[in-house]
């Protein structure tokens, strides 16, 4: 690296050294809650393990930070900090989409007249018009437009102005990514604390009742009904007044501040609707039973005065005389409990508690519970800030107390209350209630409350000393295992006295008091103060007594004695309970205590402390000396024997509990910890550990049985002390013992038994992992707690002698033959460099010694490491002792893994993170203490670690292959295998050589090709592996960024140009394309970024199942990089940034060559509409009605068409997956980073050099990226698109899948994410409210609660994102225009950059952005002007319209940006032809256009900006003499014209017929302007294609075909071209009208006259195949196939069979839907309106038919015109006529509205219907239509049978439908009428084809069946078939002229007969059983019917039957047959 420039050397010391390390070792000290820690009392010499624990909980952490990679301020924007005030700095930009919004609301609300259509009709295009242009202000023009400046100072003069202001950092704009992918991120785990619930403040207000006569005590606690159990400890407190205390004053000698406390947090872990907080009253002692003591309270009240008043004043002297006798006893009184349910609100409680038990998973609501969820699920349940917290501060109020029941007192009876009073509310009637006033308010306890005390009575930060009363925290006792370590000393024991049986005892035992004490020692003086102390009294007491129950001789106790316990217990210590009978009557001499008996319970047994329930047996005398070293069981006979109750049984209950974090509880712990200690410090032997007896010989044997169970203990017990257990097992790995002579190794023991808890921690269900599955508990032990092992000096026993290994423990191990002396030998010699000696050696004592330190000489004797002591007996080694060789805990773990096998070795690696994270902090820690930080990493670790850790990587990268080419895909675990090896390495690059961990990952990379043949796996964890590693904070120099200063001439080296001039510059070129290729020299100089690229180019180029991921996490791994450089501080200097964009340059070639696969969002614009007037998805839908394929069609050269998009470049692309939209964008974002911060004048050489096919692959790129970064608008800032939308709301949907089946990782990652390091799924966390902008997904469902200002901080950075991106898009144009300026401009890259300017203009822009693009485009506008205006039509009609349409902008900036761009356009178009139709014609087109799509087009700004134009052709003085103004005038004059079209328009905007009729005369009114009509019929097609009418919008286009059929036809005759509008006459019969009139024609050649893009042959395909897409939409199946026998020749004709292949399938396409659909498809539904009445116009006395959807109902149609109309003339001005007879006008109301509207059906005559035979041919090419009007004579319009006549009107409309709008007007009316008994024929004839129809359906359809046959012979029937013969067959009739019909109506009913016959007979096939009996009446119903009509049908007029020739009788025969063949035939086609 000597070559480095000294401007690289500081680039690279900028960014972090290489000599100095990255990881520092820092001690900080741990967080404590209280004032001073918790620690045993002073002054006791503390036994080992109590004195370890203590350690453990008050010593410091240890952590190793990464210097550069922790603190914040490096990842600033990464932090909330920076992020969060990170929008102040921006600029807001402005977007007309978003003024324009502002705008619009207040306009909307009034009423509209209805315009007159008469005012357009005959108005041609190019009148004059009636507002004239000059009478308006121009706005302000550009100054500098007109004069003339060069080009080079131009574009110069536009650079500058684009490179000010530009925010420095592009990737601060970018939405953060999904951070899904983000495995880099190792989740900081959660630092150990004391586990804490949900916390609960309850305060006591109020507690009265009805007289106050006495002291009260109240004491609280949690119970949980459903678990039956006491959640928390008591809380005691008490209101009493001055004067109630005082009647107590002689019972308590001191009152501690700490007792008067009236609230209490009390905390809950797991929250449920059982849980309630019960109040117990207790009073002062007195005569009586509770029932007689209550009865004041419950008749008296101090209110009522008079006697009452009397009788209280009496009891208070009562109360005051027994308060002074019986003062220290208590009675109880009264309880009342109060449910927590609403308090915990439940709802949202299921749903937390839903989501723990999902992870916790085992019984009734998951067993147990990790405390990190449970505290998670508190913090979330119960954190204030959220905003809609689940806990509100509640006050409670309780009005009646139960009375306390002497006999039911006990925990048992009170669960049995509660599940009453929980499932009535009320207790059963026979508990008395006591009303009274309780008041308590609960409320969320914050996590910081001034004074309060924990339960032992510490005070808790911040601690005020100026409060009176403290809050106290209560101890909880959980339902189920809380797991979480203990990190504070905690020593408490609770004693509940249960039950006491005296029933047999002597009669003085009634009122019964037992007295505790905790004894160390039998003499009365020897209680000690631990007892905790209740209200109003001294802290700690020596003695309690309990509550009374009078005269019960076997009373329950319900009393919680807490004691604190001493931290050195010994056999002495013990509980005694002394029993006494109270005499509450005062009697002369008498004590108030009478002696019963004394028991006890000594604390220890077998020296661990008891707890549990006992049954004691209860001594009636003085107690014998030593009784306490024996439990109250098992007493050893005494002299005199001692006299017991009951003969020695058990007659008192209790039970004792520990609460401690000293005493485990647990076997086999606690044997553990005994024996460990027993070695660490001097004790005798045999050793006691619990009842067993361990001599010193057998203490190996047990220590190592003990280590191997230790995975037997439970759960719990084992968590609860996991961090020292897990320090005593580190400690014996690296110390060798010398036990009873012998050295004991206990290192492979204590290393297996570290694997299997690891093991059981990871498999335990209820202990949650983070989302690298790594256990929580271990994360955090190693990266808080583990320190390295403290050796201690001496561990030899005082009678052994030091001795050397013990060759039966060489077991294990790898064995080597050379000898000490042999490796002495060897290292002499070596030269003294050698870098594996530390040191220069000057003796052969001291080389021993570094031979030995630097463990060679262990390495020698079998791999075995011991405390090696005394003379070893190396040659030249006699006279000095030899220092101990020390056994270093890195090495020994290596070693331990190295050599582990079987299930050992498999656990090791698949929780390789564990012993990973522990290597890599015991290799700090011993760098730290060594001290090694300056040697060189070369000689830091010995080689046969090195060897080891190799070994190592290599096992587990073989592991990982395994697990992948494993069937039953265990990739998930291999996926954790594998990021847990890629931290390893990217650690060891911090401690090792680095020339090492590249070689390693080398290997890996090697090893996992060679075993795993899936491609996208492999890539996947290669990639995931990389990403880790090239997080790493030194990575830049890691990666020799600054090297590039060879490879490319960047700043400091010569300017370009000179070396340019130089002879080598060819050299010079190769270099420079070089640098954007991914060479094999890049990869050998920068390793890492070498093998992501490569990766990532794999990723691209892979195909097959599961790619498209890989390529996600590719392109995220290059993006989160690129961001991290972009935010570092470090890379913050320009110089910098510049080199770190220059490693990145291969990226740009990757990223061309995948130009096929990017995701194109332009043909989703398309979709979604490019115009700006999408007001809704559904208009959008159809925006791309006509643009996009058209474009497509005509974009390619000729037919080469490619179906991604308007992409001109016919590159020979590879096909490959295509990326999606999200990942497309991610690279984008790369790519821009790149090309703004790269050397922007070596991008410029390198374009130079580009093949014109590469510049064009540069410029699609470009353009993908325009519309791929547009602005969204506010509403969806941030959705960063929908995909990514849905992807998020997937991958949360996966997620709440995963944490219902419990999944622990993720369930438990669900409750992480409190580290801001850790953001990968944030919107889970609960305190990341800011970040939400970093979370897709969580946006979508929180629009709702983001504030404004939110939105608005959101919709600020997105703007700028997107103005920045194209700003940069811009640069890169104008280099690439600069530097290809010396080429000449072929392979039309000036159309490729216009395409890219039209784009960008085309998206909604801000006003900074657009101004530069003004800027850039007039530029080339002024430089290359004649090429422009000649090669680059298309471009050019583009680029007008854009034009124009911002000059409609209602932003003063855009619009005269855009007047000066378009007036430069018309000028040097002028120059260029002198003659500027072309763009005349263009402008003109463009506004028809413009004018017909956006909905939002504002006429006002565009006329201000054709007047500006004006004034600049006035102002232009170097034109006057041209006749360019005069020119100018007359065009604007016709834009003005087109203007007024469109107000119009604007009012029709509500009424969608009367607006296409109006566009319909506009188009007509073009007629002789073949390119404006075109313009029109587009316009209305894109207007019917919102209205989701396509067959109408295909009919707009074939109109439009046919028009540039004509003119093709005039300008050439090609055989395969359509003849004109003619060819087009089976599509539609109204297409003629576009036939070219030849006197009227512009002949096709005058200049600018069908000059546009569709007058071509490609225009003419792409507008038929728009057609029919369109027609496929519309279910115009038939029609498709018409419009494609026009295509089939052309594409014939050039031989495109690409295009062949898809129509065909097209068509294919089409006849499928024909077959499949048959009769369910749907045409449309016609109606007839009349409009009358003079309101309305020149609508007045016409008639439409209007085509609807299918299936409207007349009602629809009719609420719609009503509806609208009613807006226009008012509501109460219209009226619906509802009949459809003739409307008398004169009968009409002058001055209102009539619509008459009349359902229709399409109508035909005999003769058309042999040609519509399909469904399709009877609803296509209509004209005429018919409804019938019943009527009678006598004008009524029903009536009977007989005089039922019916007018059938048919209506002949101008043209066909479908036609090019949705309603025609009427041009003729016939009316025909049907006399009775042709109205009967008609029916029947109906009838019988209803029948028809049922029977022949397929598949048959029962109930349709049933129901036509209930109507024909059901007997019921009114005027059914039955009747219809009566009336008009039961005789002749007289009229000659009616036999033909009376003939006519007997066939048909003969017909209908037989129809009816065949019906029940397939009935009867179709029923079920159920449905017999139904048949029979129909067949019964049948037979009468025919029975009936019989009759009638067989007679027949004989006059009828008079042969007039004489005829076969066969031929009558097929006559008649002849006749129903032609009903048949109707039948067939009505089927």
């Amino acid at each position: 690296m000597n070559h480095l420039s000294s401007l690289d050397m500081e680039l690279a010391q900028e960014l972090g050294d290489f000599t100095e390390d990255s990881l520092d070792v820092v001690f900080t000290p741990k967080e404590c809650r209280t004032l001073q820690p918790s620690l045993p009392e002073e002054g006791v010499e503390l036994e080992p393990h109590v004195r370890d624990c203590v350690q453990t909980y008050v010593r410091e952490w240890l952590i190793v930070n990464r210097k550069n990679q922790g603190n914040p301020e490096t990842c600033g924007f990464r932090k909330a900090g920076s992020r969060r005030d990170f929008h102040r700095t921006l600029q807001k930009q402005t977007f007309e989409s978003e003024t324009a919004e502002c705008t619009e609301l207040g306009t909307q609300t009034a009423p509209h007249s209805l315009p007159v259509l008469g005012a357009v009709s005959g108005k041609g295009p190019l009148t004059a018009c009636d507002f004239d242009l000059r009478s308006l202000q121009p706005d302000p023009r550009l100054e500098n437009l007109l004069q003339h400046v060069s080009s080079e100072d131009y574009e110069r003069r536009n650079e500058e102005a684009r490179r000010a202001n530009r925010p420095a950092e592009l990737f601060a704009l970018y939405p953060p990514v999904d951070e899904e992918d983000a495995v880099e991120i190792r989740p900081v785990p959660e630092c150990p604390k004391e586990h804490l619930g949900n916390r609960i403040l309850v305060k006591v207000l109020t507690l009265k009742f009805e007289i106050e006569i006495e002291p009260l005590f109240a004491s609280i606690a949690l119970y949980d009904v459903k678990e039956r159990k006491k959640i928390s400890e008591n809380f005691h407190c008490d209101l009493n007044s001055d004067q109630f205390r005082g009647f107590l004053r002689a019972h308590t000698p001191s009152v501690a501040a700490s007792s008067q406390a009236r609230s209490a947090v009390f905390s809950v872990t797991f929250p449920s609707p059982d849980i309630y907080l019960v109040i117990k009253i207790e009073k002062v002692l007195q005569q009586g039973e509770i029932g007689e003591c209550a009865e004041p309270y419950l008749v008296l009240k101090e209110s009522d005065g008079g006697k009452s008043k009397d009788k209280v004043e009496k009891l208070k002297l009562q109360a005051e005389s027994f308060c002074q006798r019986l003062g220290k006893y208590r009675m109880p009184f009264a309880w009342a409990p109060i449910s927590l349910n609403s308090f915990f609100n439940v709802s949202s409680l299921e749903r937390e508690l839903s989501d723990v038990e999902a992870v916790g998973g085992r019984g009734s609501l998951g067993e147990r519970r990790t405390l990190s969820q449970s505290r998670r699920l508190s913090e979330r349940a119960l954190s204030l800030e959220d905003s809609g917290s689940t806990f509100k501060t509640t006050s409670m109020t309780i009005n009646n107390f139960f009375k306390q029941e002497g006999d039911r007192l006990s925990d048992e009876d009170l669960f049995k209350f509660l599940a009453d009073y929980k499932r009535s509310s009320s207790l059963q009637r026979r508990v008395k209630s006591i009303p009274g006033l309780l008041k308590l308010e609960l409320s969320s306890a914050p996590d910081m409350l001034g004074c309060c005390l924990t339960p032992e009575m510490l005070p808790v930060r911040p601690f005020s000393e100026t409060r009176t009363r403290p809050h106290k925290e209560i101890l909880e006792f959980p339902i189920r295992e809380v797991y979480a370590p203990h990190t504070v000393y905690r020593n408490l024991l609770y004693v509940y006295p249960q039950r006491l049986n005296f029933a047999n005892k002597l009669a003085s035992a009634r009122n019964i008091t037992i007295k505790i004490q905790f004894m160390c020692g039998e003499d009365p003086s020897s209680a000690m103060p631990v007892i905790f102390g209740k209200s109003s009294g001294p802290e700690f007491l020596q003695e309690v007594y309990t509550a009374i129950t009078y005269h019960n001789k076997s009373p329950d106790f319900y009393e919680e004695v807490k004691i604190k316990l001493p931290a050195k217990l010994t056999a002495n210590h013990h509980l005694l309970f002394t029993f006494y009978h109270i005499s509450c009557q005062q009697k002369q001499g008498a004590s108030v205590e009478t002696l019963l008996g004394y028991s006890w319970l000594p604390i220890l047994l077998n020296e661990r402390l008891q707890t549990g329930s006992y049954c004691l047996p209860v001594a009636l005398e003085k107690l014998p000396a030593n009784y306490s070293l024996h439990s109250a069981e098992k007493v050893p006979l005494q002299n005199p024997p001692i006299k017991w109750a009951e003969g020695h049984k058990g007659v008192f209950n209790i039970e004792v509990q520990a609460v401690s974090s000293v005493h485990t509880q647990d076997n086999h712990l606690e044997r553990f910890f005994t024996l460990c200690h027993s070695l660490e410090s001097q004790v005798t032997f045999p050793l006691r550990v619990l009842d067993q007896k361990i001599s010193e010989g057998a203490l190996e044997h047990e220590l190592k049985l003990s280590i191997i169970c230790l995975n037997s203990s439970r759960l719990e017990p084992l968590v609860l002390f996991l961090h020292l257990v897990l320090d005593k097992l580190f400690q014996l790995s690296v110390q060798s013992m010398v036990i009873a002579g012998q050295t004991a190794n206990f290192s492979q023991f204590a290393f297996e038994s570290v694997v299997a808890i690891a093991n059981s921690l990871h498999n335990s269900k209820d202990l949650s992992k983070d989302h690298q599955g790594r256990n929580c508990l271990l994360a955090s032990y190693v990266h808080y707690v583990f320190r390295l092992p403290e050796l201690h000096r001496d561990p030899h026993k005082p009678g052994s002698s030091p001795a050397l290994p013990d060759p039966r423990y060489h077991t294990y191990g790898r064995t080597a033959a050379t000898s000490v002396s042999s490796k002495l030998l060897q290292s002499r010699v070596m030269s003294n460099s050698n870098p594996d000696l530390a040191g220069a050696h000057s003796t052969a004592d001291e080389e021993v010694k570094s031979i030995m330190s630097s463990k060679i000489a262990d390495r020698s004797c079998n791999r075995m490491s011991y405390y090696i002591t005394g003379n070893n007996d190396a040659q030249g080694s006699s006279a000095a002792p030899r220092p101990t060789s020390k056994k270093h805990f890195h090495e020994e773990l290596a070693l331990q893994m190295v050599v582990s096998t079987g299930m050992v070795r498999e656990t090791v690696f698949k929780y390789a993170w564990f012993f990973f994270e522990l290597l890599v902090k015991s290799m700090a820690q011993y760098m730290h203490n060594v001290d090694k930080r300056d040697s060189l990493r070369r000689t830091r670790f010995s080689d046969r670690f090195k060897d080891d850790i190799t070994t190592i990587v290599n096992v587990v990268t073989s592991e990982i292959a395994a697990l992948l080419v494993k069937p039953q895909k265990e990739n998930e675990q291999a996926e954790k295998i594998n990021i847990s090896l890629a931290f390893f390495l990217y650690d060891l690059l911090s401690l090792m050589d680095r020339g090492f961990v590249f070689n390693l990952i080398r290997h890996y990379c090697n090893q996992l090709s060679a075993k795993l043949s899936n491609l996208p796996t492999l890539i996947s964890m290669r990639l995931e592996f990389l990403r880790v590693l090239c997080s790493h904070e030194q990575y830049l120099n890691l990666n020799l960024f600054f090297m590039s200063a060879d490879t490319a001439p960047v700043s400091p080296c010569p300017s370009i140009s000179s070396q340019n001039s130089s002879s080598g510059s060819s050299l010079q070129d190769q270099k420079i394309a070089g640098m954007f290729d991914l060479t094999p020299e890049y990869r050998q100089q920068h390793f890492l970024t070498g093998l992501l690229f490569t990766e990532l180019a794999a990723a691209l180029d892979a195909e097959g199942e599961g790619i498209s991921r890989v390529q996600r996490k590719a392109v995220s791994a290059i993006h989160s990089l690129l961001s991290n450089h972009d935010l570092d501080p470090r890379c913050a200097k320009p110089e910098v940034k510049v080199k770190v964009a220059a490693l990145y340059l291969p990226l740009v070639g990757i990223i061309l060559d995948a130009l096929p696969q990017l995701y194109d969002f332009t043909a989703v614009d398309a979709r979604g509409g490019k115009s700006r007037s999408s007001g809704s998805y559904e208009e959008q839908d159809g925006e791309s009605a006509i643009h996009q394929s058209v474009a497509l069609a005509i974009a390619g050269n000729h037919f080469s068409l490619k179906s991604s998009g308007p992409l001109p470049s016919s590159l020979p692309y590879k096909q490959c997956s295509l990326l999606s939209a999200d990942t497309t964008r991610n690279l984008m974002t790369c790519f821009l980073w790149i090309v703004k911060n790269a050397e922007q004048s070596l991008i410029q050489r390198w374009i130079a050099d580009l093949p014109s096919m590469q510049l064009n692959r540069i410029l699609d790129l470009l353009f993908i990226c325009v519309s791929c970064f547009e602005y969204k608008g506010k509403q969806s800032s941030d959705k960063v698109s929908t995909q990514v939308l849905q992807k998020s709301r997937d991958v949360k949907a996966r997620l709440e899948e995963a944490l219902l089946r419990g999944e622990g990782a993720r369930g438990e990652m669900m409750r992480r994410c409190r580290t801001p390091g850790n953001d990968r799924f944030p919107g889970l966390s609960e305190n990341l409210r800011w970040k939400k902008d970093q979370t897709h997904w969580r946006q979508a469902n929180d629009k709702l609660d983001k504030t404004k200002a939110e939105l608005d901080q959101e919709a600020l950075i997105s703007g700028n994102l997107a103005t920045e991106a194209n700003l940069i898009i811009l640069d890169m144009q104008e280099n690439i225009i600069q530097a290809s300026s010396a080429l000449d401009w072929k392979d039309s890259l000036l159309g490729g950059v216009l395409r890219v300017l039209v784009n960008s203009l085309s998206c909604d822009q801000s006003t900074t952005y657009l101004t530069h693009c003004f800027a850039t485009l007039r530029a080339l506008i002024a430089r290359y002007g004649d090429l422009l205006f000649e090669e680059e039509l298309e471009q050019c009609a583009d680029l007008c319209q854009r034009v124009l349409q911002h000059c409609s902008s209602s932003m003063d900036v855009t619009r005269s940006q855009a007047c000066a761009t378009l007036y430069l356009v018309m000028r040097f178009s002028f120059g260029a032809v002198s003659n500027f139709a072309r763009v005349k014609m263009q402008v003109t087109m463009s506004l028809a256009s413009l004018v017909g799509k956006a909905a939002d087009f504002n006429e006002e700004h565009l006329r201000r900006s054709l007047r500006t134009i004006l004034a600049y052709a006035e102002e232009d003085t170097a034109m006057q003499t041209t006749l360019f103004p005069i020119q100018v005038e007359e065009l604007l004059r016709n834009l003005n014209s087109i203007l007024y079209d469109t107000v119009k328009m604007k009012e029709f905007q509500e009424d969608p017929e009367m607006l296409m009729d109006l566009m319909y005369r506009i188009a007509k009114s073009y007629q002789t302007s073949p390119d404006l009509r075109l313009t029109w019929l587009q316009n209305m097609a894109e207007k019917h294609t919102k209205r989701k009418c396509y067959t109408e919008a295909a009919m707009c286009l074939v109109h439009a075909a046919a028009l540039v059929a004509e003119y093709l036809g005039m300008l050439e005759d090609h055989s395969y071209l359509p003849v004109g509008s003619v060819s087009f006459q089976n599509i539609s019969s109204n297409v003629l009208e576009e036939s070219a009139v030849s006197d009227d024609t512009l002949s096709p050649d005058a200049d600018g006259v069908c000059s546009g893009r569709y007058f071509t042959e490609s225009g003419l395909v792409g507008l038929l195949e728009q057609a029919a897409e369109l027609f496929s939409t519309g279910g115009l199946y038939e029609t498709v196939n018409e419009v494609y026998k026009l295509v089939i020749p052309i594409l014939e004709a050039h031989r495109d069979f690409r295009k062949l292949t898809s129509t065909h399938s097209k068509l294919q396409k089409a006849f499928d839907s024909i077959i499949s659909k048959g009769h369910k498809r749907m045409f449309g539904t016609y109606f007839r309106v009349g409009f009358y009445g003079s309101k309305f116009g020149d609508l007045d006395e016409q008639e439409f038919v209007y085509k609807e959807p299918a299936i409207t109902k007349l009602p629809e149609i009719s609420h719609r015109l009503e509806g609208f109309y009613g807006q226009c003339f008012g509501a109460e001005f219209v009226e619906v006529i509802k009949d459809s007879t003739p409307v008398d006008k004169s009968k009409l109301d002058p001055n209102k509205a009539y619509i008459q509207i009349t359902f229709v059906e399409p109508y035909f005559d005999e003769y058309e219907m042999k040609d519509r035979v399909t469904y399709f041919e009877k609803n296509f090419n209509l004209r005429r239509f018919m409804y019938t009007t019943p009527f009678t004579l006598e004008g009524r319009p029903r009536g009977e049978l007989q005089e039922q006549y019916q007018r059938n009107t048919v209506l002949t409309t101008t043209h066909a439908f479908p036609y090019i709008k949705t309603r025609i007007a009427v041009v003729q009316k016939e009316e025909f009428v049907l006399t009775p008994i042709e109205v009967a024929i008609e029916d029947m004839k109906k009838k019988t084809l209803q029948l028809a129809v049922a029977i022949n359906q397929e598949p048959p359809d029962a109930k349709m069946l049933q129901m036509v046959l209930q109507g024909s012979v059901g007997a019921t029937v009114n005027q059914g078939p039955l009747e219809v013969a009566q009336v008009f067959l039961a005789e002749i009739p007289a009229d000659p002229k009616l036999y033909r019909h009376h003939n006519k109506l007997r066939l048909c009913f003969k017909e209908f007969i037989t129809r009816c016959g065949e019906a029940v007979e397939k009935n009867k096939r179709l029923i079920g059983a159920d449905q017999r009996e139904y048949q029979q009446e129909l067949k019964k119903n049948h037979s009468r019917l025919k029975e009936s009509l019989r009759p009638m049908l067989e007679r027949k007029i004989p006059e009828l039957y008079k042969p007039l020739v004489r005829v076969d009788s066969h031929k009558r025969d097929s006559f008649q047959r002849s006749s129903f063949r032609k009903c048949d035939t109707q039948l067939s086609q009505g089927s």
